[in-house]
């Protein structure tokens, strides 16, 4: 890439930052080339991001980077140019021309080995204000998530594209780390060249594939060795080569492919919105967590019940109101907006809340609940700590109850031994949502998943019934002893339960239970496999 096209337009810059004034005057558009980095989508810049979030159109191969797209704003054009790998790409520079602020995706690093070269030269061209944004390349970023420090300790750090190298005797003198892009397919020829021309067949050699993803896999060799470590290994593009003494430190210094629910495919049986935190603490184990809801959330049939509860909220019929679920603070809610009320009209109200989830959801409404149980997070753990209804204190006697249609007795009748009056009102419906696609569920029969999350006997039923049992070798987590139970009585066998009924604690299990299984080989001399490497015909790697 030219020097020229690397210089950022200042002007271009503030108007793609949202100067509303220049938005307005602009004739032409703007196009941000911004790295996407090598595939973390954590490690996307903050420039890049923020252009992100202002784009009219983002132009990306969506199968590699569609991932990013959440941080755009809603209603973005979308263009996707993942049929034309290879090729030249000028749809940037023509949606610019239609006067939109558009942001090109580029892979890694525009400034390393670029295919953005001719973009940028069109935007230059054609007069279209511009500018590179920088990202994390792939040479410094899959060594070091691969446990390899590629520059520290050696006096030469050289990264080259291997399309481009003719002769490998240069390369051979190398006398620190040698960063190789595009070379998996000649991979063994390299090795053989270099060595041929004096590099040291005894020299250590990484090839990692998918970095800084958890589909990462790396396989460590030596330059002599190479051909028969890549054999079976089943290594394709995007990878990167590092030879070098570095490599050696992997061992110590080996972080992500050692975490430990690295690569674990976990099935979580809820809905994006209600798996969101679970799924995100799973990442940080190194899973990859799959959201399949299971059930679906709908309006009670009849609507009086619930406008009949809000009146009497309203009019100070309640002395509490008291929520199990997310949902049913989601439901009142909706209900308060189609009345044109807020959070203003529990003033007066004492809130209980069921657990940590159920209370995060009624502080984004603006309320602060006045009860959440310190212990356990159910009915029975709400009951425990529920003050008895005492006159003297309490003046009215009458506790609102929001709940699903198949919400279990236990609270009411609890509530009532201490003295309270019950109103039990229908929030929402419960039904059983549609069955997953036909991959989901093949995979769930065929121990496609290393391990499947219930956090509700509700959960287990629901997956049962629309995707069939999960193979023996799915490791089954279950949140307590009657989500266990369900399951039990399905025919799974439960090996891990939660030690306090939450979806943090569910997952902080698995991770514990994946840790110790991973311990557990290592001491035996062995690789550690995930739980769907050990059913029958299933690929398996040496690590």
């Amino acid at each position: 890439m030219s020097s020229g096209s690397q210089i950022s337009n200042t002007s271009g810059a503030e108007r793609a930052a949202g100067d509303s004034g220049a938005a307005e005057a602009r004739v032409t558009g703007f196009v941000a080339f911004v790295g996407a980095g090598p595939g973390d989508e954590g490690l996307l810049t903050l420039r890049g991001a923020d252009l992100l979030s202002r784009a009219d159109v983002v132009v990306l191969d969506q199968e590699a980077y569609g991932g990013l797209l959440g941080r755009c704003r809603p209603g973005v054009k979308v263009v996707d140019i993942a049929a034309e790998a290879g090729a030249v790409s000028l749809k940037a520079v023509r949606e610019a021309k239609t006067g939109c602020r558009v942001v090109r995706l580029c892979p890694g690093d525009p400034g390393f080995f670029s295919s953005v070269a001719e973009e940028v030269a069109a935007c230059a061209k054609a007069d279209i204000e511009f500018e590179i944004v920088p990202g994390v390349p792939p040479a410094t970023a899959v060594p070091l998530y691969a446990g390899i420090a590629p520059a520290t300790g050696v006096p030469e750090f050289r990264v080259v594209d291997a399309d481009q190298v003719d002769d490998w005797a240069p390369h051979a003198a190398c006398e620190g780390t040698l960063v190789i892009y595009n070379g998996v397919s000649a991979a063994v020829a390299v090795a053989k060249a270099l060595v041929a021309s004096g590099k040291p067949d005894t020299t250590p050699v990484a090839v990692t594939q998918n970095g800084t993803t958890t589909e990462q896999y790396t396989v460590v060799s030596t330059l002599a060795r190479l051909a028969a470590d890549l054999k079976h290994a089943g290594i394709a593009e995007p990878a990167v080569i590092v030879v070098g003494d570095a490599v050696a430190g992997r061992d110590k210094l080996s972080w992500f492919e050692s975490k430990p629910l690295f690569g674990w495919r976990v099935l979580v049986p809820r809905t994006k919105e209600q798996s969101a935190g679970l799924s995100d603490q799973l990442r940080s184990y190194g899973a990859v967590p799959e959201e399949v809801p299971t059930i679906s959330v709908e309006p009670p049939r009849t609507p009086q019940q619930m406008d009949r509860a809000i009146k009497g909220l309203v009019t100070g019929r309640y002395e509490w109101v008291a929520f199990t679920s997310a949902n049913a603070v989601k439901a009142i809610r909706e209900k308060f907006e189609e009345y044109g009320l807020d959070a203003r009209a529990f003033a007066g109200l004492k809130v209980a809340a069921v657990g940590e989830a159920t209370a995060k959801a009624l502080v984004s409404f603006g309320v602060k609940p006045d009860l959440v149980p310190v212990g356990e997070h159910s009915s029975e753990g709400l009951l425990a700590e529920w003050p008895p209804y005492d006159s003297m204190l309490d003046p009215i006697n009458r506790v609102l109850l929001p709940r699903a249609d198949i919400a279990t007795e236990t609270l009411i009748a609890g509530l009532t031994e201490l003295g309270w009056e019950c109103d039990d009102v229908t929030a929402y419906r419960t039904v059983r949502a549609a069955p997953p696609p036909e991959p989901i569920r093949v995979a769930i029969k065929s121990g496609g998943f290393d391990a499947v999350l219930f956090t509700s006997s509700s959960t287990v039923r629901n997956l049962v019934g629309i995707a069939g049992k999960p193979h023996t070798v799915t490791v089954i987590a279950v949140i307590g002893p009657q989500t266990a139970k369900t399951a039990e009585e399905f025919g799974l066998r439960v090996d891990i339960m939660a030690d306090s009924p939450s979806a943090s604690a569910l997952a902080s299990a698995l991770a514990d239970y994946g840790a110790k299984q991973r311990q557990a080989a290592l001491a035996a001399g062995d690789v550690p496999r995930r739980p769907s490497q050990t059913r029958r015909g299933a690929r398996r790697r040496a690590r």
